[in-house]
């Protein structure tokens, strides 16, 4: 994996989204849709997996890995989709989704409902730290997912997922213990935690969610030969998180770039390499 180009295309993404901008693409079009507990983020790349388009709403229709505002789900998907389309110029019409690994066959099937709710035809439904190794390029050791809800593990031997894990405990757990600790609304805790000003201040009052993270994936790993952990999703974003992972954990941790945005990327890459 070389983290560099990793970055530069995590980058390239974000400028995409600001920028609400499209970049020249070379046949048909395929879409990653991450209904995520924070935000929901669409990803378009082409048949050549380049980076085209995407957008970005944040919301609080997902709790835990589950959505559980259906109807807002749709209308935030069918709005970015909307959005690109006008971008691109073009109908979007396959996509595909994400789920965290170990959840129930009806969560993978709502978010199935959510994307075809939004217009799509779902090409593939991945778990998330899988579909963020198809950006890292990893095929070897454990892609930890730090979502808003929950933390999830793919472990990789030789290109495979050998065996996944999840379990609720991310950002929004975070967000209750600074809400908590300063005595302000849900929604604030969530601000100050992207604030960057106060991010020393936060991490050390979140290290206690920090830690237990660590342990449900030291538990997970332990015993089966990884060697290196790679950071992702918005839950990580934190200055310091991957340090204070790797020393709790006594196994080499990285983390990418903004690493909200891989697991999305990671998921139209899905929907290119599973077209039917």
């Amino acid at each position: 994996m070389d983290m560099g180009k990793v970055n530069e295309k995590i980058r390239e993404f974000e400028e995409i989204i600001l920028k609400k901008e499209k970049k020249p693409y070379e046949g048909e079009l395929f879409t990653g849709v991450d209904l995520g507990t924070a935000s929901i983020v669409l990803c378009v790349v082409d048949e050549k997996g380049s980076l085209v388009s995407g957008a970005f709403e944040r919301c609080g229709v997902v709790r835990d890995g589950i959505v559980v505002d259906f109807v807002g789900a749709c209308e935030i998907v069918r709005r970015l989709k909307k959005q690109v389309e006008e971008i691109l110029g073009v109908s979007l019409d396959k996509a595909s989704g994400a789920i965290p690994p170990g959840v129930t066959e009806g969560s993978e099937k709502i978010v199935k409902n959510v994307l075809e709710g939004a217009g799509f035809t779902v090409t593939a439904i991945v778990d998330e730290p899988t579909a963020a190794a198809e950006v890292l390029k990893v095929t070897e050791g454990a892609v930890v997912d730090i979502g808003g809800g929950t933390t999830g593990i793919s472990i990789l031997k030789k290109g495979e997922v050998t065996s996944t894990y999840d379990e609720a405990t991310g950002g929004h757990h975070m967000n209750l213990v600074i809400a908590g600790s300063y005595g302000v609304s849900y929604e604030a805790a969530e601000e100050m935690k992207r604030t960057k000003e106060k991010e020393e201040d936060i991490f050390r009052v979140v290290l206690p969610v920090i830690d237990k993270m660590a342990h449900i994936v030291k538990n997970f790993i332990t015993g089966q030969d990884v060697e290196k952990v790679y950071l992702v999703g918005g839950g990580s974003a934190l200055k310091g998180f991957e340090r204070h992972f790797e020393s709790s954990l006594g196994t080499p941790t990285v983390k990418p770039y903004n690493p909200m945005l891989v697991t999305p990327m990671g998921i139209a890459l899905c929907a290119l390499e599973r077209r039917p």
